[in-house]
């Protein structure tokens, strides 16, 4: 078995690299072909396999809707005296800003962990910069 950290050959039955005690049997996070907002309410456990790269564009996706989430619910909060808004309504609006909020500071504490930073914004430059990165790897 080919170590995926230092590429040295171990033998079939041990759990740990002999060059350098790397687990044999880790999965390494590899680039999704397509994300979709959805996977930001997988658990912890499989976020944190998805690639640096990917996470970045989960965050970007959450805090786009997590900013249309807050607009929806300030509108509601501000709507005129003589427009009866349902409290559900009002409710459910809340409930999915806190939602997206919470995602939100999932990714980007795994960010933290891995680049030591949250990115203030996830914009066009930074993924190129980023996949330029990873490209040249």
């Amino acid at each position: 078995m080919i170590c995926s950290y230092c590429n040295s050959e171990n033998s079939q039955n041990t759990e740990n690299c002999g060059f350098c005690n790397a687990p044999l049997n880790r999965q390494r996070p590899i680039l999704k072909d397509f994300l979709f907002i959805e996977q930001v309410e997988l658990p912890f456990q499989e976020l944190i396999l998805f690639h640096t790269y990917d996470i970045l564009i989960l965050l970007r996706l959450v805090r786009e809707e997590r900013t249309r989430s807050y607009r929806l619910m300030r509108t509601l909060q501000k709507a005129p005296e003589g427009v009866e808004v349902d409290s559900s309504s009002l409710d459910f609006a809340e409930s999915e800003y806190r939602r997206y909020t919470g995602r939100m500071k999932v990714l980007e504490g795994i960010l933290i962990d891995r680049m030591g930073y949250k990115p203030k914004r996830v914009d066009d430059k930074l993924l190129a910069a980023f996949k330029a990165k990873i490209e040249n790897v």
